[in-house]
Formats: structure tokens, C-alpha cells, sequence
């Protein structure tokens, strides 16, 4: 079985001025979610909360919600990404630690909100991470995710449509045996206590 490509996180120079790869499409996708986030957890958690980025890469939303004032920590398995989200860290407060989303090195109910974007679609175990959010997040705490359903329309787009019209896409960013029906998440996130308020 094919096993998606996550090695190449660690060759990529600064995420935030890469022009010639998919990651531009990434950072287009931060900047419309980013400030939803910001503003759905100020609404319903105030202005200050621990928070947790799974999967964080070089801080697109980490050190985003780190100038909101919230306390933010990171943990992602590419070094780099981590180099890199650590430089941009101007309010130099977040914690960035290199950690697997399998096994998280953090104390139950630890965090207000965990957010794990795009990463459900690049792990084996996606229950697994699920489970792992479900333990550190404290109660009524807020969960974000974001990844692709599989059908059709996202293999032609996120998959045939990015390698064929997005330079430098590594092989098997992606794979359409990773992406997640929006039933299957709403029953595996049921199923570690978590329950869905949107989607």
C-alpha cells in the first residue's frame, strides 16, 4: 500500500514566500481560515486560551494566534517546518516541540482549543489523532480540523489537479485512500467524545 509523501516538508524553504509549489495554496487557505478561527474562539472562549496546533508546520496559524494573544503550542515531525515557525514567531511565546500526533506529549485536558489542519489526511491513524485531541482538550473545549472528503471531486481537484497545474508538486502529497468521508469523521470524533457543531 502507498503511503503519503510527508518527507518532503523537510526540504522546503520559507514556507511564506514560496511561490513555484502547493504550499501557496496553503497559505491562500490560511488567510480566509485563519481569522474565522481567531474570531470563533474569542466569541466563545474569550480573548486568552491554550491552544493546541497539531501538525502546526511553519506556523501559519500558530504564530497567527500567538499575536491574537492566545498560548499557543506547536508540535509537527519535520524539524524544519518547526525551524521555520520559530523564526516567524514574533511574539517569541509560542512552544514549539517536535512530536508525533499519534502520541501527545501533553497533560489531559491541557488546552481550551486544539486545531489539526490538514494533517487528518496525512496520518495512518486518523482516529488515533482524534482520540489523542479528545484527551488533551479540556471540556467545552473547541476542536477545529480541516481536510478533504473523498469523492470524486476532491481526487480531480486536490490530487490530478494540483499535480497537473501546480509546479514542484512532490510525488503522493496526497492520496485518495486518505481522505475522509464526512460521515466517517462525524463517527470517529463521535466515538472520542467530541462532538460536531459544524461542518
Amino acid at each position: 500500500e502507498k503511503q503519503v509523501n510527508n518527507a518532503f516538508y523537510d526540504e522546503l524553504e520559507d514556507w511564506r514566500i514560496l511561490n513555484n509549489h502547493p504550499l501557496v495554496l496553503l497559505r491562500s487557505e490560511n488567510s480566509t481560515r485563519n481569522p474565522w478561527i481567531a474570531n470563533t474562539i474569542e466569541q466563545q472562549l474569550g480573548v486568552s486560551s491554550a491552544i493546541l496546533d497539531i501538525g502546526c508546520g511553519a506556523g501559519l496559524l500558530t504564530n497567527f494566534l500567538a499575536q491574537k494573544g492566545h498560548k499557543v503550542s506547536g508540535i509537527d515531525l519535520s524539524k524544519n517546518s518547526l525551524l521555520q515557525a520559530k523564526k516567524n514567531d514574533h511574539t517569541h511565546t509560542v512552544y514549539y516541540q517536535q512530536a508525533s500526533a499519534e502520541k501527545l506529549p501533553f497533560e489531559p485536558q491541557s488546552f481550551d482549543v486544539v486545531c489539526a489542519m490538514d494533517i487528518l489526511e496525512h496520518v495512518q491513524d486518523p482516529k488515533k489523532l482524534l482520540q489523542q485531541a479528545s484527551l488533551v482538550l479540556r471540556k467545552d473545549g473547541l476542536f477545529f480540523f480541516h481536510t478533504f472528503n473523498r469523492n470524486w471531486l476532491s481526487y480531480l481537484l486536490v490530487i490530478k489537479g494540483v499535480e497537473w497545474f501546480v509546479p514542484n508538486t512532490p510525488p503522493h502529497m496526497h492520496l485518495y485512500s486518505y481522505f475522509i468521508k464526512p460521515k466517517e469523521l462525524h463517527q470517529a470524533c463521535l466515538q472520542v467524545g467530541l462532538s460536531i457543531k459544524e461542518m
